[in-house]
């Protein structure tokens, strides 16, 4: 689970300074003001672990990957040149199951308890074309050490030595030696274990986290694919549903192969992905029944079918409103991941009746009970985040599990006011036009409206 992220130079971002995370985490405000860049930072980091160029220090993006964010130049802040881009992030570890109740409100007190976190960080340096990777530190805070990697001025080619710190006292022990090149920007020189073999569990149990990590993060962009009438499946388990939803079906043919596994109560059936998904479409109100079925027996085509009311036709996924087609990867993917995934979602409210982003809230307070997953969204949404209100207020989650953001641009720099919720889900600090100027257009029209009548009256 991310604790925490600070990210420095990094588009319009001079400075987000620390940013807490919680088990849902939300960023508001007013197009291009950096909430989107957050969430992308993220995915350039993922994306760079999951590439197989171990030389290329950030994968900043093509056509084939989660976020293509051009060279250094467009993602420097202000395109200084040259210029450093700095970052650092915590992460935990689940360690203890959740224990569940009847009820959504019963799942009040069910959050694990995490490891002790681990801390990364980095600098990363940019001249022209030249992409260099400073230094980086992997810190875990169970075993008190502190695992420095930094470039050292060298003759020919880059260099890096490698310095342990003890975090429980002032003493230190730095290991002499120069390294080739890290792989990317968090890669460990081959070397450091080789000829450093009595760190080498602890330092490789803490790399293997970080990958874990960044392994069990999803993402949902907020453009989706059209629905289909047919879609095809050959067996294949997805990792996700894919960026734009392409891989739903899929997702759910290959969940049934798991059998049930989501935990209604100690007395209920547990039920399959497919089964809580067509749960969640129902309680939001858009549908009656949902199922995917072959279109004839022994065929890999499949047909998502649709019962709008329960005295309607069974009818095409298609042939129904926008908004189920819309929803459907974003109650997919929240049900279908590993439990304790970490879950970026972009607008997930995007088509859909106000209604139905309310209960957006409900859905993603389920997810992160039942199934312990972290929630990062960027959103527009009052109505949802309202929602969240009420069930603070409600008791049905804790102030503390909410973390929220407004962002805001000003002369040319991002700006991050944390929105201070009380026990209650009360803003203290309601940022002036957060979600517009409600209460000034209900004036505005009454204004116009008395200026009208009168008129009126004179003619």
């Amino acid at each position: 689970m991310l604790e925490k992220l600070r990210i420095q130079n990094f588009k319009s971002w001079q400075d987000t300074g620390d940013i807490a995370f919680g088990s849902l985490t939300g960023f508001f405000g007013t197009n291009s003001s950096g909430k989107s860049s957050i969430l992308q930072f993220l995915l350039m980091l993922k994306q760079t672990v999951e590439s197989s160029d171990r030389s290329r220090v950030l994968h900043l993006g093509d056509d084939k990957s989660y976020v293509d964010l051009g060279t250094m130049y467009d993602i420097m802040h202000n395109h200084a040149d040259p210029s450093q881009l700095s970052f650092s992030f915590d992460w935990t570890e689940p360690v203890e199951s959740f224990e569940f109740g009847d009820s959504l409100s019963d799942l009040l007190s069910t959050y694990s308890e995490s490891s002790p976190p681990y801390r990364f960080s980095a600098v990363v340096s940019t001249d022209q074309d030249k992409i260099t990777l400073q230094k980086f530190a992997y810190t875990h805070f169970n075993s008190q050490y502190n695992f420095e990697i930094t470039e050292e001025d060298a003759h020919w080619g880059a260099h890096y030595g490698f310095r342990i710190s003890n975090l429980r006292s002032s003493k230190e022990k730095t290991v002499e030696g120069s390294f080739r090149n890290p792989a990317n920007f968090f890669g460990v020189p081959n070397g450091v274990y080789l000829n450093y073999p009595l760190i080498e569990d602890e330092l490789q149990r803490v790399e293997e986290s970080f990958y874990n990590f960044f392994e069990q993060i999803y993402y949902l962009g907020p453009l989706r694919e059209y629905p289909r009438r047919l879609y095809s499946w050959a067996g294949d388990k997805p990792q996700g549903v894919g960026d734009r939803g392409e891989d739903i079906v899929a997702a759910l043919l290959a969940s049934r192969q798991q059998g049930p596994s989501i935990i209604i109560s100690d007395d209920q059936p547990k039920r399959n992905v497919e089964e809580h998904v067509a749960h969640w479409l129902k309680e939001l109100g858009l549908i009656y029944s949902f199922k995917v079925q072959p279109i004839a027996p022994n065929r890999k085509e499949y047909e998502v079918r649709i019962q709008r009311t329960a005295e309607s036709a069974s009818v095409f996924l298609t042939d129904v409103g926008f908004g189920v087609s819309q929803i459907l990867p974003v109650l997919v993917l929240l049900f279908y991941v590993p439990e304790g995934s970490t879950v970026i979602l972009e607008q997930p409210e995007i088509h859909l009746h106000p209604a139905v982003q309310a209960g957006l809230a409900d859905v993603f307070i389920d997810a992160i009970k039942r199934r312990k997953l972290q929630i990062v969204l960027e959103s527009h949404s009052e109505h949802l985040l309202q929602r969240l209100q009420r069930r603070m207020a409600e008791e049905v989650i804790t102030p503390e599990a909410i973390k929220l953001y407004f962002t805001s641009i000003q002369q040319g720099r991002s700006e991050l006011t944390t929105l201070d919720l009380d026990e209650y889900g009360n803003i203290r600090n309601w940022p002036e036009g957060f979600f517009g100027d409600t209460l000034g257009e209900a004036a505005a029209m009454m204004e116009a409206e008395m200026k009208r009548r009168m008129r009126e009256q004179q003619a």
